[in-house]
């Protein structure tokens, strides 16, 4: 009998990259996670707190640097 080729599939990415990549994942959430809120229960009613710094500086800030991340982890060399 001869022995088969039985080859392990080959995944597109290196366990490096996929680290990355969950990395990024969880800047992104957590920038999406700061935006929400800030509402009110009363239509009538304006909240200030849609403008706290949370919501209009930090959480589009981890957005980008998450997106950031997921790009580098993209172009990054699995080999290494």
């Amino acid at each position: 009998m001869e022995k088969e080729n039985i080859q392990k599939p080959d995944f597109l990415f290196g366990k490096r990259n996929y680290i990355i990549m969950i990395v990024g994942i969880i800047f992104i959430a957590l920038g999406f996670i700061f935006m929400a809120g800030g509402g009110s229960d009363n239509p009538e009613v304006f909240n200030e707190e849609i403008y706290n710094w949370q919501r209009i500086r930090l959480a589009p800030t981890l957005v980008i640097i998450g997106l950031g991340i997921e790009i580098y982890a993209i172009l990054a060399n699995p080999k290494k």
